[in-house]
């Protein structure tokens, strides 16, 4: 026979203490709630290969976790400093050649073509904008490529700068990386134990956590790699910097709606304008048929795990978390989102007697 429980005052102070406690706690970790984040994350997408390593060496879980932390370290980190490096290498040189091109009358000869100038008298014509003057248009461009060229430069000597907080933040995930596999069980144990819902419904939203975290971060950050892979060897093959372009290419297919194109489709106008129209047609097919073949069945195949959202809510989800949180968001949002339907789920269950009534009445 199950027993009741009657909640006095002094419960529902304990209650409030503990919340306003909790709260207290939230402030002070909150500027390291990114590596805490991020940590479990990485652990939901590690944990299966440190189980292995961890059954391994059952007896000693402290030096399996440490194992385990450094070849995280060693297949994902270290190659990805080297990559970043290369990437705004090729970024300086491009923009630097861009400037070079523009100022030594590369875009003035552009310009000039015939097929240029009827364009330009279309715009001005049908357009509700000032007449477009093509030698303002040369001296904004230079302007912005010496600007971008400049800030390249100053990314790389900030980054230089900053990798003392950088690797504070990185030891930072590793060390919360190192406990949550450790500890993955008890931490587990302990949450199930204080929380007042049902091992049913414990089950339901850790596995809809889990679910999702690992479908957000393949759907949407291995969709993205893909598609910089397949975009930037096209435009490596079009003679533009491919891991540059390729990494472009990988952020802005987090834009909704335009994605890849940002990138491919000015690309292939420069390729046209300058004479080149086989390697613009090559791209553009590229561009439509590989790169948006990618996101078009990669990311529903890899997001899969978001079962209970539609295409309507995971958009939302996408655009929202990144407006709010960043890139993380992308992450963040589908994880909110869907957590909440769980939640809405087991109110239906748990009131479904009141709702029939409400609905009889």
């Amino acid at each position: 026979m199950a027993s009741s429980f009657k909640a006095e005052p002094r419960h529902w102070t304990l209650i409030a203490a503990l919340g306003l406690a909790a709260y207290a706690c939230y402030v002070l970790i909150a500027p390291y709630v990114g590596s805490i984040v991020l940590a479990f994350i990485v652990s939901l997408l590690f944990f299966p290969l440190h189980e292995r390593i961890d059954n391994k060496l059952k007896s000693h879980p402290n030096i399996a976790a440490t194992l385990s932390c450094t070849l995280l370290t060693v297949m994902i980190i270290i190659p990805m400093i080297f990559v970043a490096a290369a990437i705004l290498r090729q970024g300086i040189t491009f923009f630097t050649s861009a400037y070079e091109w523009l100022t030594s009358g590369g875009a003035k000869q552009i310009l000039s073509d015939p097929s240029v100038q009827e364009a330009l008298k279309l715009v001005d014509k049908w357009l509700p904008v000032e007449s477009i003057n093509p030698q303002e248009l040369v001296t904004k461009a230079a302007s912005t490529l010496s600007s971008l060229s400049s800030q390249m430069i100053g990314m790389s000597s900030q980054i230089l700068g900053d990798v003392t907080g950088v690797f504070v933040n990185f030891l930072l995930m590793l060390f919360v990386l190192f406990f949550l596999l450790r500890d993955h069980d008890k931490i587990i144990n302990t949450l199930r134990h204080v929380s007042p819902l049902s091992r049913t419904q414990e089950d339901t939203l850790l596995d809809e956590v889990e679910k999702v975290a690992k479908s957000a971060v393949l759907g949407s950050f291995l969709t993205a790699l893909a598609q910089g892979l397949v975009g930037g060897f096209a435009m490596w093959l079009a003679g533009f910097a491919g891991l540059f372009w390729g990494t472009m290419m990988a952020f802005a297919s987090f834009i909704p709606v335009v994605g890849t194109a940002l990138i491919w489709l000015p690309a292939a106008g420069y390729l046209l304008l300058t004479g080149e129209w086989q390697w613009a047609a090559f791209l553009i097919g590229w561009g439509v048929l590989v790169v948006g073949s990618v996101d078009n069945l990669l990311r529903p195949l890899l997001m899969q795990g978001n079962s209970g959202m539609n295409t309507l809510l995971i958009f939302f989800s996408l655009i929202g978390g990144l407006h709010v949180y960043g890139l993380m968001g992308v992450i963040y949002g589908p994880i909110i989102f869907s957590l909440t339907l769980v939640l809405f789920r087991m109110y239906e269950t748990e009131f479904h007697s009141f709702l029939e009534k409400q609905d009889n009445t």
